[in-house]
């Protein structure tokens, strides 16, 4: 149970599901932007919501 979440934690089931087939670099570079840019919209949300806009 405890080495379960510590693999979640550390991203290791998202790198495995990720791995099960091989991904071309462009395919890597552009889903890894499109995760930056859902990264930041995200933060982006919870900041204006900490600040109550």
């Amino acid at each position: 149970k405890a080495l379960k979440k510590k693999m979640q934690r550390e991203g290791i089931f998202r790198e495995m599901k990720l791995r099960r087939h091989y991904e071309k670099p462009s395919e890597r570079r552009a889903r890894e932007a499109a995760e930056a840019v859902r990264r930041a919209r995200k933060l982006e949300r919870k900041r204006l919501e900490r600040e109550g806009f």
